[in-house]
């Protein structure tokens, strides 16, 4: 027997410029019925982008629901309508200045089923060409590369704890070097 859950009735409660959050009622697959608080997110996109000596291109930026600076590859969200590739291409060039000739889909991930809609569209990018950076206003961030061994430690060591990149670069690295 499939353990689905199918929706009775959905309200939203909360609209934001990002995100909305919904309180749905379901019925389970016994018959019973139980709540659901559900957001809606309009998904991302991240990519590991890796220069022609073998380096992963990161950015640092302050994440204020963190309290804390992160070591990350290069994300966004969507904006409505927008394709995968074309807002990790955008978000790659605004956030590290680089483009890439050669590009490869490593799937998709959910970030946080248990409440949350969101999708990330992971990629990866090869054949860069340095360009200049121009991130979003109010965007801070810096841009720093390293080997995928140098990542794999951090990651190890926890010194990166950002999901999308841990499951990006374990699956990149594992498609380059079939660690």
């Amino acid at each position: 027997m499939p353990f689905t859950e199918t929706a009775l009735k959905q309200s939203i409660v909360y609209t934001g410029k990002l995100l909305k959050i919904r309180d749905d009622e379901v019925r389970l697959h016994n018959g019973e019925t139980a709540r659901r608080e559900i957001v809606e997110h309009p998904g991302g996109v991240a990519v590991v982008a890796v220069t022609d000596d073998k380096k992963v291109v990161c950015v640092r930026q302050f994440r204020y629901a963190m309290k804390r600076e992160l070591l990350e590859i290069p994300a966004g969200k969507l904006e409505r309508g927008e394709e995968p590739l074309g807002a990790v291409k955008r978000e790659l060039s605004e956030e590290t200045g680089y483009t890439a000739k050669t590009w490869r889909s490593l799937g998709e991930i959910f970030p946080t089923p248990g409440y949350c809609e969101e999708i990330l569209h992971l990629y990866l990018a090869t054949d860069l060409i340095k360009g200049e950076a121009h991130p979003d206003e109010n965007e801070f961030l810096s841009v720093c590369e390293f080997t995928f061994y140098e990542l794999n430690e951090k990651i190890m060591a926890n010194e990166i704890s950002d999901a999308k990149t841990i499951v990006g670069i374990l699956i990149a690295g594992r498609i380059l070097y079939a660690l």
